[in-house]
């Protein structure tokens, strides 16, 4: 997994390319918390126009951070997901408590199979 990140002030822009997985989840987690802790981040925004593929762990990855910003009045926010990967994330409930923008329409979905 390919990692981009830019910080605007305590905002936190993750890119991420390839797979969100058992292999590459810590990857992902360190590097959001270490800056959290070293820059206050308050935002973070994961782009996963690129991701290929997501399974239990980087799920648990992406939950763990949007618990971890919650009590410091933090937010999350998912971008440019997929069709596929959405429908694991829909699955396990994310998008109803994390925001998501530029997400696939459900009509799409509907006519994915």
């Amino acid at each position: 997994m390919l990692i981009e990140k830019n910080i605007q002030r305590q905002t936190l822009t993750l890119n991420l390319q390839g797979e969100l997985d058992m292999n590459t989840s810590e990857t992902l987690r360190q590097a959001i918390d270490t800056e959290i802790e070293r820059r206050g981040i308050r935002t973070v925004i994961l782009n996963l126009e690129e991701v290929s593929f997501i399974d239990s762990s980087g799920l648990g990855v992406i939950l763990g951070r949007y618990k971890k910003l919650l009590p410091m009045g933090g937010k999350m926010i998912i971008t440019n997901v997929p069709s596929h990967i959405y429908k694991i994330m829909e699955l396990s409930g994310l998008p109803r408590i994390i925001e998501f923008e530029n997400t696939p329409s459900r009509k799409m979905e509907g006519r994915e199979k």
